[in-house]
């Protein structure tokens, strides 16, 4: 597969259940981010796109 101009361009594949899709992110982005494995996010859908947002911490 050639390399793409713009390497931020990602497809969706299909999970193994058929009930989900997945679309891998960028290493460099995650570690941008600090996210680490596992970690809780919230999905948010505005026009045709979609936002990816860390999980909101509540305060006791």
């Amino acid at each position: 597969m050639p390399r793409r101009k713009n390497e931020n361009i990602r497809s969706l594949n299909k999970t193994s259940s058929g009930k989900a899709y997945a679309v891998t992110v960028p290493i460099k982005m995650i570690r941008e981010l600090g996210w680490q494995k596992k970690q809780k996010v919230v999905f948010s859908i505005r026009g045709k796109s979609i936002t990816i947002k860390d999980w909101p911490v509540k305060k006791r």
